[in-house]
């Protein structure tokens, strides 16, 4: 990451905070400011504000641009467990362990290498290495995507998303025990200012709804089922450490002593439903527990 501070000057006021930081920094343009914008890599004095905001003399922006990397996407058989697919889409259940796409760091082994390998054709939209990609989920999250074999069928499963008519079902275990049986969590998300790699309820970003229903109570954890309304980096992980209750197993929202096993954080992606983008029909798919997880809880009994 190459961070850049940059101080507005009188002559300077007036100017959105995107086409300012195309101005000052000619190498990005104006729609790449709004995406590092947008993705929290833009702080002003300290703070994450949106694109539309008109920096004032004397504040200081703060710009971190990911460093390039060239990675070479290679086909690669890791026998996924493919639930659905048809000439427009395909749904896997991703394991525990695997990230979705390449980037540093992880060059191989992720589900697109898989996917490469599987599957005959693929979107593109997402550029090369994010070939058929819809949505994501963490690297050590389990559970069902959905991904485009065209443009086309990305465009309107992406819009689906977009108009929040995918239904999105996760199964997770917290720490501490919940109260109530149903809950809704409505706190805006973006990047964490004290730490860049985590996410956090900010003042400015994006808004950001769980709905949650307990399904089971242990002696010091609570079984639950979250829908998600909006799809945010990490969503459900922030909310839950949110309102005190993180995931059990994540190293980096949970406790400190919260990595009882190599499972990862208990987080399962169960439930997936969208319009087909062709038939327009509604395809529902469910994914039971990991092994490990249903272990687990049995372990709480």
């Amino acid at each position: 990451m190459i961070t850049t501070k940059l101080v507005v000057t009188e002559e300077q006021v007036g100017a959105r905070l995107d086409a300012w930081i195309s101005v000052q920094m000619p190498e990005l343009s104006r729609t790449r400011a709004t995406e590092f914008i947008r993705d929290g890599f833009v702080l002003v004095n300290g703070q994450i504000k949106k694109a539309k905001y008109k920096p004032q003399a004397g504040e200081e922006i703060e710009i971190s641009v990911p460093e390039a990397v060239s990675l070479e996407l290679i086909a690669e058989d890791l026998k996924l467990d493919i639930v659905y697919e048809d000439s427009s889409v395909v749904v896997v259940n991703k394991p525990s362990g695997m990230v979705v796409h390449p980037a540093p760091g992880h060059g191989s082994g992720t589900l697109v290498n898989g996917l490469m390998y599987a599957i005959k054709d693929l979107s593109g939209i997402k550029g090369h290495l994010r070939p058929g990609i819809v949505h994501r989920i963490d690297k050590d999250t389990t559970g069902l995507l959905m991904v485009a074999k065209h443009d086309q069928a990305h465009e309107a499963l992406s819009q689906q998303l977009k108009e929040k008519r995918v239904k999105r079902e996760y199964l997770a275990l917290v720490h501490g025990v919940i109260d109530h049986d149903l809950g809704k969590i409505d706190a805006p998300i973006g990047r964490d200012p004290k730490d860049r790699i985590r996410y956090a309820v900010v003042e400015g970003g994006k808004a950001s709804v769980t709905h949650f229903e307990v399904l089971k109570r242990f002696n010091d954890y609570t079984f639950i089922k979250c829908r998600l309304e909006t799809g945010r980096t990490h969503q459900i992980r922030v909310h839950m450490r949110y309102i005190g209750h993180g995931l059990v197993g994540d190293p980096l929202y949970g406790p400190r002593k919260t990595q009882l096993s190599d499972f990862g954080q208990f987080l399962h992606a169960t439930s997936l439903g969208f319009e087909h983008p062709e038939t327009h029909a509604f395809l529902a798919f469910e994914a039971e527990l990991p092994g490990e997880f249903t272990r687990f809880l049995n372990t709480l009994e």
